[in-house]
This record gives C-alpha cells, structure tokens and sequence, in this order.
C-alpha cells in the first residue's frame, strides 16, 4: 500500500463517496476541525472497523511544526513548517487587537493567520525574498488548509475562534488557482473550521484573466491587489508579472470582480524611498483608482541583506497618507509586525533544516 493520503485535501462531498454511511463524514469533519483531532483511533462516536479503514488510506495531520518564533516587539509568531516530501514554508500569525472589557462583555484578541500557498514563488518580485531560492511547488489544499488549522490547534483557540486569513504569505495565490480555490471551501465549510469567505483575503500580484476566474467563482472572498507603482516601468522594474498583465490590464479585471457593498478593494503600496514615495505618484494613484471602492494600505520596504531599496521616512508616508485622504480615499500605515524574526511583509522564505530540527537562513 502506498503512502495515505492526506485528509485535509478532501471536501465532504468528495468523501461521501467512499465513506458510507454519508453522516459519518460531518461526524469525522467535526472531529478533526472542531476538536483537532489528529488520529481516527480518538474519534469515539465511529465505529472500530470504520476508524481502522480511515487510518490505513488519511493521515491527517498534513504538515508538522519544525519552529515557532515569536516577536519581542509586538508577539508577531512565525512558523516554520515541514511537508511530507522535506519543504519548509513559513506562515504567520498576527495579533491585531488585545482582548478587552466592553460594556461588561469580554471581547477576544483578534488574530490574522498569514497563509502561504507555495514553495517558493515564480513572480520574482524585486523586493521580496521568498523568490530569491527559487520555485519549488505548489502546496496542496491540504497544506494551506493545514496551517490554519494547525496554528488555531497549538494556541487552543476554540472551534468558534474566528481568525482572519490572508493569503499572502510566501508564493503568489492565484498561480496555484485550484488548489487555493479548493482550501478556501474547505475552511469556510460550516462542519469545518466554518470560517467566513468574507473573512479571507486574497492578495494577488496581479494575474489578471485569474482575477476574472476568481471574481466568476462566486466565493464572495476579499481582494487584495500588490500595486506597489503607479507607471509600467516601475512596476516592470518592481514586478517582472507586469510586462504579462499591466497596470491597466488588472484595473480592468478589478472592475469586473463581484464586490461586496460592505467592502472594498484592498491595494497594497510598498513605499520605497526616493523610488514611489513622492507626491507626484501619489496623484497618479489617486487617478488610477477612479470609480473603483478601494482601500490603499501603505507599507514600509522593508530592507534585507543586498537589497537595493531602503525604507521610506515616516514623514514621507504620512504626506504620501494625507494626499489620498485628502482626495476621499480610505488610507491607511500598515506598521510592520514581526520585524525583530523577519517576519514582516516580503521576508518570508524557504528555510534549509538540518536533521536536529533547526534551520539555516
């Protein structure tokens, strides 16, 4: 017999067609992404033989933890996992907000999960690490479902814990389109972790004709769009993906996407010092998004070893801000998180381990 599969790569439509009686999956679903069971032998409510025939094809556990670290700025964690075949990837956990009292009420902390989807990344944007070691592969919906559930598992949130997900850690999400689209309904199935598409983010450097696909799903998931420039030539310089799929080429696949009334578009715009931060560009922007309901988030480059880009002063965002805000343009500074365990926005790569469980950067 050949090695299990895993079972976090299966919707229960897909397992209702080899586990009979159908009810017996919302029960196993229930018991893996409710109560985090990781072995079939614990799930007392299914029968012996069946819990033996489920442990000779899955295996649910899809990936394992080699590293946790955490932030001493601001409790950011990042994880460094492991895949069945040897890979490592990283993800990160955010913590947005403290718990708090309101109105006599406890309120829980509220976390943001950042889900990476590949090995590596073919896009080689200029300032990111993550493609510095090259593509390696996909990871399965299994795998990007896995980190979700993995990170809620170790922290003991509860099954009801809603967290936020983004999908931008490393690798581009819509370049692995099947896979990410196949994770997202596994997460937000209701026997599953039950968390809303309203509720996961997709960031994308700009795969246009995959932005229509998306938008035609009807997933009613967020957008998130890594703009970075305001003109081709520095988004080429910035994002090679550019000379395939132009600035205008992705507005025009934004204005076809379904939009929630309630939200809208995210732009991600890494400022870089005497590169985009000026005001000159700043009015292109604000040109660009014409008649569409976007958000842009402004992010400070953050430097790495070699890099030719440095980060922009604080001065220089906040005039960079007040422009948009000034021209009725939701604007916001996304502060860095987990800069001290290179955390932080284009800093994630692939990590050598060595046999003792450590790794080598």
């Amino acid at each position: 017999m050949g090695e299990k599969r895993l079972f976090m790569d299966y919707l229960p439509e897909e397992l209702e067609q080899e586990i009979t009686p159908r009810f017996r999956v919302k029960q196993i679903y229930n018991w893996v992404y409710k109560k985090y069971k990781e072995k079939f032998e614990e799930m007392s409510n299914l029968p012996k033989p069946l819990r033996e025939e489920l442990d000779q094809k899955f295996q649910i556990p899809p990936i394992e933890i080699v590293r946790v670290e955490k932030s001493q700025l601001d409790g950011t964690e990042k994880y460094l996992f492991k895949t069945r075949d040897g890979h490592t990837f990283e993800s990160v956990l955010l913590k947005m907000k403290d718990a708090e009292i309101k109105e006599g009420k406890v309120k829980g902390a509220k976390y943001t999960v950042c889900v990476s989807t590949q090995i590596g990344c073919k896009i080689g944007c200029k300032f990111c690490l993550t493609a510095k070691g090259g593509f390696v592969r996909n990871l399965s919906p299994a795998e990007i479902v896995g980190q979700v559930w993995t990170i809620k598992k170790v922290k003991g949130f509860e099954e009801n814990k809603a967290v936020n997900i983004v999908y931008m850690g490393m690798g581009e999400p819509l370049d692995n389109y099947d896979n990410l689209v196949k994770a997202i309904k596994i997460i937000a199935h209701q026997d599953g972790l039950a968390i809303s598409p309203r509720r996961q983010t997709i960031s994308t450097s700009g795969i246009a004709p995959k932005i229509e696909k998306l938008g035609k799903e009807g997933l009613g998931v967020n957008l998130a769009i890594s703009l970075h420039a305001v003109d081709d030539k520095l988004r080429e310089e910035l994002i090679p993906l550019n000379k395939a799929y132009n600035i205008q080429a992705v507005i025009d696949a934004i204005g076809k996407f379904p939009i929630d009334r309630r939200k809208k578009v995210m732009f991600e715009y890494l400022v870089i010092k005497d590169v985009n931060d000026d005001l000159k560009s700043a009015k292109k922007l604000v040109k660009l998004l014409n008649g569409i309901p976007s958000k842009v988030n402004l992010i400070y480059f953050n430097p790495y070893p070699g890099s030719p880009y440095q980060r922009p002063t604080e001065e220089s965002m906040k005039r960079f801000q007040r422009y948009l805000l000034d021209k009725g343009i939701i604007c916001t500074i996304r502060e860095s998180k987990g800069l001290d365990i290179s955390a932080a926005c284009g800093q994630l790569k692939e990590k050598e381990v060595e046999e003792r469980g450590e790794n080598r950067s």
